[in-house]
């Protein structure tokens, strides 16, 4: 049967950095205290690109890496929780700007795990027959929808935007597991709109970021090493043979469990939120465009990936490269 292989990959991340210093400026934290629970020291904000034109560019990117033009692109799917509109669409805006005009475009919204559910159900297109070239964007602009007042999450979230281009191949992507469990939704929300028209009287209003942050803990470091295994033991591959876990940056304390309960060596859990701090979506495919770039996976290498995230939803893949 057909499966899909990623053949390119691309990031692009803003040029202004704050650090945790900056922020101790603006509220009650420090480096120390930031590091020692998170171990993010810095992150990039989006001065003036959106969530749009940062995965625009990691598309490009992604795109020159495969040496693919993009008008032969069948399909593009842009993981995001912050687009710059409620529509269009983050990905018709990329398709717009890459020229991709033969591709169908659409969003996936599933938080930070978006990125691996946007694998997913191109895999599903390719292994269907529908479509043979894809483009998958994970991107987002959370310094817009946090509350900056808020130590408890302030200091956690950043902007950035990385993609891989997707091809139909005889081997490449192994497995993939998906879930959800929406009644633990209210852990970690964000309101789009408030309710109000000129019937209520009320004007809408846009809301910020909340998360329970221990709840969301207690469920990443028990739902990753889960559905690790549940996709490992799906292919009959061991825990061994996997060269590295591309995880969702979250946090350097929920990656540490989770290689705690999988028995694995942290060398095998590549981590860049001290640099990027919590991308969502974007997150994934940024630390595997580094792990690309910099030469870390080489041709038959087998790697997993995977993401946690609001919804609350997760998912993990295993593949190939």
């Amino acid at each position: 049967m057909m499966t899909s292989r990623i053949i390119g990959t691309g990031s692009y991340a803003p040029e202004h950095i704050v650090t945790n210093e900056d922020l101790a400026n603006v509220v009650d934290t420090s480096d120390e205290w930031i590091r020692s629970r998170t171990g993010i020291g810095q992150r990039r904000i989006a001065l003036e690109e959106g969530t749009s034109r940062m995965a625009a560019e990691a598309a490009r990117r992604a795109l020159e890496d495969a040496g693919m033009d993009a008008l032969e692109l069948d399909i593009i799917l842009a993981a995001t929780s912050s687009p710059d509109y409620c529509f269009p669409s983050c990905a018709c805006e990329v398709q717009a700007a890459l020229g991709a005009e033969h591709a169908v475009a659409y969003d996936i919204s599933a938080a930070c795990s978006g990125f691996l559910f946007a694998l997913s159900t191109v895999q599903a297109f390719i292994q269907a027959g529908i479509y043979r070239n894809a483009l998958i964007v994970g991107a987002d602009c959370l310094s817009k929808l946090t509350d900056w007042s808020d130590r408890g999450t302030c200091v956690l979230f950043a902007d950035a935007a990385g993609a891989a281009v997707v091809q139909a191949s005889e081997s490449g992507l192994v497995h993939m597991v998906m879930g959800s469990d929406g009644v633990k939704g209210p852990v970690l929300t964000c309101t789009a709109r408030t309710e109000g028209n000129f019937l209520n009287g009320k004007t809408p209003e846009l809301g910020y970021i909340y998360m329970n942050g221990q709840e969301v803990f207690k469920f990443a470091v028990k739902k990753v090493p889960e559905c690790v295994n549940q996709v490992l033991e799906h292919s009959k591959t061991s825990l061994d043979e996997v060269k590295y876990f591309v995880l969702h940056q979250a946090n350097y304390r929920i990656v540490e469990a989770a290689a705690k309960r999988l028995k694995q060596p942290m060398e095998k859990f590549p981590m860049n939120m001290e640099r990027y701090g919590n991308t969502s979506a974007a997150s994934v495919p940024l630390l595997l465009d580094e792990l690309n770039r910099e030469g870390k996976i080489q041709k038959g290498d087998k790697i997993v990936l995977a993401g946690f995230g609001a919804g609350l939803t997760w998912g993990a893949s295993l593949l190939e490269w």
